[in-house]
């Protein structure tokens, strides 16, 4: 709510606290940003202007002079054109104000129907000069007001912060979105900081704060929509604020957090998406921005709008319809009729309304910009957002080619025949008919959008399904149900349904939440039984049981169970994933707003990493700050990417290699981020970039990470400053914070910093020369095992490059003479292990049992220690696989064993992954299923390390 724009201060009428009482600044709308594609103007007409515009020709013909006079405002650009100078020239004349006001009004309008009609103006500079002259002449009728009042009852002054108090002019609707229309009305809200008294002195009347600036409101509302011998300013709406008509004209802050807390409806959430403050202190401007951000923008995907948005709608055009009944002449409604401006205003607001809580960016006032935006988030077609924008474009040229004729504010085509014509030619058409064709064809296509979004998609529940609400007792007669759709367990899934189904938790959801569970749990049972017909895998009654889990993990959120709801197939993607993984179905529980992630194909592919990193950055300096904030925004990309990846992976479009990869890459990207912003949070950091780099190990090291990996790391700093060591420690304890803490949008990773220099006991960041000596002198030999699958995962590169200098020259020690002390070492930590982690069970367990995954690793890292100072190139990390086959082709191995073990590690990470998938923590399987894969590594492990 915040203005910016260029400074432009008001000399005229202003002074002393009339100067304080408007923004030191005009307040032009922002989000030009986006409008980088100018719309081209409106064909020109090849007659002088006012021709089409009676309203131009009677102010011409009044005054010969203004010839002249627009000749002169109209040679540039109006953005160029000086308000302040003209209305000067009116007050040197003699006029007071109101009058001086209204002459350069019409003088105004005037300049943009010639440029406009001449095709030197596109549709960007008429609404922004409109805007912009609307600013100007409430910012300069409130200072000079302002001050009258001050004269007489003195300077309204804080209760509680003892500061003079300024009135927030806030403009709504189309002026505040920058986007005003020619002969439009204004949508103004007065608000005043706090309550208080005046600081009367002698001979002034002492009030209340609330009377000043109810007095102050009525006044500027008089200065601005009165007629006199000049015409109007403005006319005036103030309908939009705190109880409307009934309500008070000017409301404090306390009172406007009052009213939308408690009383604040659907609609004024979309009509305060465009409040812009024209007037006011900034202060008191972003505390007012503080109450009406969360009112407006909810911190979680917000579907339920659609819902309040088509309700409003369909009020409205009950409305046009009825009166276009009374009055068949006023048809063609450009504004509010079908396919007009009013829904592509909802098209547009309906994605702010369900996302700007998130997205700070789509919180633009400008119709055009979040057009243009929903395009870049890729929320709309590119060609659908293009097409769109010419059609608002249209029909707003129209709008105002409407208005022109008599400078009145209609939205209707005219009546007489003969100024049809009038507005056809002014629109480049040779005929009315050729007019009505086009706008029929704008209107149709963006009213055919308008359903795709607005169309009401939820279907009554089925009989069965709402009689089961009320009478446990048809348990029987959803079974026979579920026999017809051929569910395997009938009877166990129709008591699961209906146990949850009248289950406390959903049997208190208001009603219209229940309505809807009902609706989607009768079209689920359905939808079930097709995919796993197609997918021939998974059973009935599991993926009934996982889906009602959702269910209840989701119904008290009214807006999943709105998405659900308007976006039926994204119901027929939820079962497909969860009926592939049971994982899946515990992760979309815990995340919910993952739904967003199935609502089409946009997100079908795993997010370009570099993108993914500025978006991630961008984000995390908007909300610079805000810890809290920041700790969401890491954690939701991290989600939000990871089940990217979950879809194609369940969709068979990964191997377990590439997942790996990508989820690795993820994990990189997610802790450098972490890194460079909780710096910035440690206030006693003694640089601006720290010479501090996170260290992988494990399977972050190896890039072989999982869904629920851990992630294994160690902290080094490479600085001299005498506050490094604190600060760095600050810094590593803060990473280990940001990561594992639980806040509204769950974890991000679990951190596990054992494998640093003396583990547990030893500091928790090291200087890297510490680390060297460590290294060299105290290491224990499997923390050298352990650097087999160390990396510089993210921080400061140099530091990255010293590690790996470190690494690779402790790898290849020459350790030919101590090749049995090498092999009991490994033995002696590999028993270890296995005693750790005993199986008791008659499964094999992929990963530890003899024959097993870490088998592989470990007869991996006695390779790499035990010929890396001959063969330097096994000290890459390119995982066990490449190694093994590097190794049998330097004949270190036999090739064929070599190859039949890396087979055996590649066979074992997938069924792996499959059986975590399926929910499972310990990844065991039937011994038969691998029997010929663990021979090959018991058969390697005795020939390298038994012998």
């Amino acid at each position: 709510m915040a203005c910016t724009g260029r400074g432009v201060y008001l000399t005229i009428l202003l002074t002393g606290a009339a100067r304080r009482a408007i923004l030191p600044h005009e307040c032009l709308p922002d989000g030009k940003k986006h409008l980088r594609k100018a719309m081209p103007p409106a064909p020109p007409v090849a007659v002088p202007p006012q021709r089409f515009s009676r309203f131009l020709q009677r102010w011409l013909d009044a005054d010969p002079a203004r010839s002249a006079l627009l000749d002169d405002i109209t040679r540039l650009s109006l953005a160029q054109a000086d308000l302040g100078a003209a209305l000067a020239r009116e007050l040197e004349a003699g006029l007071p104000l109101p009058r001086a006001m209204r002459r350069v009004r019409n003088l105004w309008v005037c300049a943009i129907i010639r440029r406009d009609l001449e095709g030197r103006a596109d549709l960007d500079e008429v609404v922004t000069a409109m805007t912009r002259f609307a600013d100007f002449a409430i910012q300069t009728h409130l200072a000079a007001l302002t001050d009258e009042l001050i004269q007489a009852h003195g300077v309204p002054m804080g209760e509680e912060s003892g500061r003079p108090q300024q009135m927030m002019v806030l403009s709504m609707g189309k002026g505040g979105g920058g986007e005003l229309n020619v002969s439009s009305d204004i949508d103004l809200i007065f608000v005043y900081p706090e309550d208080g008294e005046t600081a009367a002195g002698p001979g002034q009347r002492q009030l209340s704060n609330h009377e000043f600036f109810v007095r102050l409101g009525r006044r500027l509302n008089a200065a601005l929509s009165e007629i006199i011998e000049d015409g109007f300013t403005f006319r005036v709406d103030m309908a939009l604020r705190p109880n409307g008509n009934s309500g008070p004209l000017a409301a404090s802050l306390a009172m406007v957090e009052e009213y939308l807390i408690v009383q604040g409806r659907e609609w004024e959430r979309y009509a305060w998406v465009k409040a812009r403050a024209v007037t006011g202190d900034p202060e008191d401007i972003a505390a007012l921005d503080a109450i009406v951000r969360p009112f407006v923008f909810r911190r979680y995907l917000d579907f339920g709008v659609i819902d309040a948005i088509r309700n409003m709608h369909a009020q409205i055009r009950a409305e046009v319809k009825r009166q276009e009944r009374l009055h068949p002449e006023r048809s063609h409604n450009v504004k509010l009729g079908r396919g007009g401006i009013r829904e592509i205003e909802f098209l547009a607001q309906v994605f702010q309304l369900i996302r700007g809580g998130r997205d700070p960016a789509l919180r633009d006032r400008s119709t055009r910009a979040t057009l243009r935006l929903l395009g870049e988030r890729e929320l709309l077609p590119q060609d659908t957002v293009e097409r769109l924008l010419a059609a608002y474009t249209f029909l707003r040229n129209l709008e105002h080619r409407l208005q022109y004729l008599e400078d009145a504010q209609t939205h209707t085509l005219p009546v007489g025949e003969a100024d049809r014509q009038l507005v056809a030619e002014m629109m480049g058409a040779p005929s009315v008919a050729t007019l009505l064709a086009r706008l029929e064809e704008q209107r149709t296509y963006v009213a055919a959008q308008f359903d795709a979004i607005f169309a009401d998609k939820s279907e009554s529940p089925d009989p069965d399904v709402v009689l089961l609400a009320d009478d446990p007792e048809n348990r029987e007669l959803i079974a026979a149900r579920l026999v017809e759709l051929g569910y395997d367990e009938p009877a166990g899934a129709a008591a699961r349904l209906v146990s949850t189904l009248q289950g406390p938790r959903l049997v208190s959801l208001p009603e219209a939440s229940r309505a809807r569970l009902l609706a989607l749990a009768d079209t689920a049972l359905g939808q079930i039984a097709t995919v796993v017909r197609e997918a021939g895998v998974g059973s009935h009654a599991a993926t009934l049981g996982r889906l009602l889990d959702f269910f209840e993990a989701i119904a008290r959120r009214s807006a999943y169970l709105s998405l659900l709801t308007e976006y039926p197939h994204t119901l027929e993607r939820v079962i497909r994933m969860i009926n592939a993984s049971g994982w899946a179905a515990t992760y979309l529980a815990q995340h919910p707003i993952l739904l967003d992630e199935l609502l089409d194909d946009r997100n079908a592919g795993a997010e370009d990493i570099k993108q993914l990193a500025a978006s991630l950055d961008a984000q995390l300096c908007e909300a610079a700050g805000d810890t809290e904030r920041q700790l969401d925004i890491l954690r939701e990309t991290h989600h939000a990417q990871l089940f990217r990846l979950l879809a194609l992976d369940l969709a068979g479009e990964l191997s377990v290699e590439r997942l790996a990869d990508h989820l690795s890459l993820l994990a990189d990207t997610i802790v450098g981020a972490t890194i460079r912003h909780a710096w910035r949070t440690v206030a006693t950091r003694h640089v601006e970039e720290p010479r501090f780099a996170v260290i992988a190990y494990g399977k972050l090291g190896g890039k072989e990470l999982g869904y629920v990996s851990d992630l294994d790391v160690i902290f080094l700093f490479d600085d001299e400053d005498d506050s490094a060591p604190s600060n760095y420690a600050k810094l590593a304890q803060r990473f280990i914070t940001w990561n594992t803490a639980h806040t509204a949008a769950g974890i991000l990773f679990d951190v596990d910093t054992a494998l640093r220099p003396d583990g547990a006991s030893g500091m928790l960041v090291s200087s890297v020369s510490a680390f060297e000596r460590y290294q060299d002198s105290s290491a224990w030999l499997w923390e050298h095992q352990a650097l087999t699958r160390a990396r510089f995962c993210a921080g400061d590169a140099a530091i990255g490059a010293r590690f790996e200098a470190i690494r690779e020259r402790v790898l290849r020690k020459d350790r030919s003479g101590r090749e049995a002390e090498l092999k009991e070492e490994i033995r002696a930590m590999r028993r270890r292990m296995r005693d750790a982690n005993f199986n008791r069970g008659e499964l094999f367990d992929l990963k530890q049992d003899e024959g097993g995954m870490i088998d592989i690793e470990f007869i991996v890292q006695y390779l790499v220690l035990r010929h890396a100072a001959t063969y330097p190139q096994l000290t890459a990390n390119a995982g066990n696989i490449a190694l093994l086959r590097m190794c049998g082709e330097l004949g270190l191995i036999d090739a064929a064993l070599a190859a039949k073990v890396a087979d055996a590690y590649r066979t074992m990470r997938k069924l792996q992954h499959q059986v975590r998938l399926q929910g499972q923590d310990k990844a065991r399987v039937e011994p038969a299923l691998v029997k010929a894969h663990s021979d090959a590594v018991t058969r390697l492990w005795h020939i390298l390390l038994e012998t």
